[in-house]
């Protein structure tokens, strides 16, 4: 599946393909996931639950979604909230949307 990666240090939005959620693990190089709807169409935040505690560095927000250290992905989800499908927000949108802390 077609998805974005966020990697705030340098930056930078990467279209990058995903075929699970170990894909997803091993883009943002941790195990503990979490995630945050952003939008209605489907399309989720994948982070790192513990990039706080971690101490990632460099920053982002999504809108008014709660900031994330570290790398991000954001990949589109089924109406389950589960299955991974293609991102669905456009990459301009997103950069609009988008801010480096």
């Amino acid at each position: 599946m077609k998805a974005y990666l966020i990697t705030p240090e340098t930056q930078t939005i990467d279209l990058v393909n995903v075929a699970s959620v170990d894909d997803i693990k091993a883009l943002i190089g941790f195990e503990t996931l979490e995630s945050d709807a952003i939008g209605s169409q489907g399309d989720r935040l994948f982070f790192d639950e513990e990039c706080f505690l971690r101490g990632a560095s460099g920053r982002f927000q999504i809108d008014t979604v709660i900031p994330v250290a570290g790398k991000g992905i954001i990949v589109g989800t089924g109406p389950d909230g589960v299955s991974l499908r293609d991102v669905v927000t456009d990459l301009d949108d997103l950069r609009g949307r988008l801010k480096y802390l």
